[in-house]
């Protein structure tokens, strides 16, 4: 499903990115708050988990945010953007509203998922 390889040290950063906006800004879980959120222009990185079922559930979303000029990165798995989330169940995408203390950590992603494309 990725349109673009990322390292895995780039996926850590964008988990830890949410796991801030989690504890200090806002965010929003879920595919469908997710696609609602880009479509209003609010949001500052979007993070998509490569291993959701069906890939029609956030086939979407890549090209959403590239028409809206929104960041997005992927991470491997569902169970590991859910548990940044802080929920207990696996979490096909999340988008970054207010970064928090986390602003330099999304702006550092952001950067380097810019470079990649």
């Amino acid at each position: 499903m990725a349109k673009f390889d990322v390292p895995d040290e780039l996926a850590d950063k964008a988990l830890e990115a949410v796991e801030m906006a989690r504890d200090t800004g806002r965010m929003k879980k879920g595919t469908n708050e997710a696609t609602k959120a880009i479509e209003r222009g609010i949001t500052k990185l979007t993070v998509i988990a490569n291993d959701v079922e069906p890939a029609e559930v956030i086939a979407h979303l890549p090209a959403l945010c590239e028409e809206k000029n929104t960041p997005y990165i992927f991470v491997k798995e569902q169970k590991e953007l859910g548990a940044a989330c802080g929920i207990g169940v696996a979490c096909a995408a999340v988008v970054i509203i207010d970064s928090g203390k986390g602003a330099e950590l999304v702006e550092d992603v952001v950067q380097k998922v810019n470079a990649l494309k």
